[in-house]
């Protein structure tokens, strides 16, 4: 098999060693088992491909179809799927310990805005210095934030801490 070749997991043609498979045809036919030089030949005269498409059975299941639209069908299905992911967005509201209550407001506002928006909100309080040691001064201030965030989304997780942060997920109500 040729180094360039995209397709190096499929085997076609005459890449194909086994003496003989069970031939299927693109349109449903059932040809048995037969040779390979018989089934490639089946494949020429029909002016399509001979592609191995179960090369553990006993034996080797071969299938003559047109390789190059099959690959084009395959091609689209994941262009399709892909088209239909959703991606989902993160935003993410940093507090610190020592805010005051008009700053959580106003960035409370903020996550309100993403959450009607649809986007996931992330709140998160950095602990600085002697805050790594009472993290729970961080989960006190993501529990004062939560009730002004109630109506708008759903909790995902409790307050913990990550790290120097103290982080909360907040999901849009559907």
């Amino acid at each position: 098999m040729s180094k360039d070749s995209k397709k190096s997991d499929v085997i076609m043609n005459e890449e194909i060693t086994v003496k003989e498979v069970r031939c299927l045809g693109d349109d449903g036919t059932n040809y048995g088992i037969i040779s390979t030089s018989e089934a490639q030949a089946t494949a020429d005269e029909l002016g399509l491909d001979l592609v191995l498409i179960a090369p553990d059975g006993k034996p080797p299941v071969a299938k003559i179809m047109d390789y190059g639209k099959y690959r084009y069908q395959q091609e689209k299905k994941k262009k399709e799927a892909k088209k239909n992911q959703k991606v989902i967005v993160i935003k993410e509201v940093k507090f610190s310990v020592k805010i005051a209550e008009n700053d959580i407001n106003y960035k409370v506002k903020h996550a309100i805005e993403f959450l009607e928006k649809g986007y996931h909100v992330k709140c998160r309080v950095f602990l600085k210095g002697r805050e790594m040691s009472h993290p729970e001064a961080g989960v006190e201030v993501l529990e004062k934030v939560w009730p002004m965030l109630e109506e708008y989304g759903t909790r995902e997780s409790e307050p913990k801490q990550e790290g120097r942060f103290v982080n909360m997920y907040i999901i849009p109500k559907s």
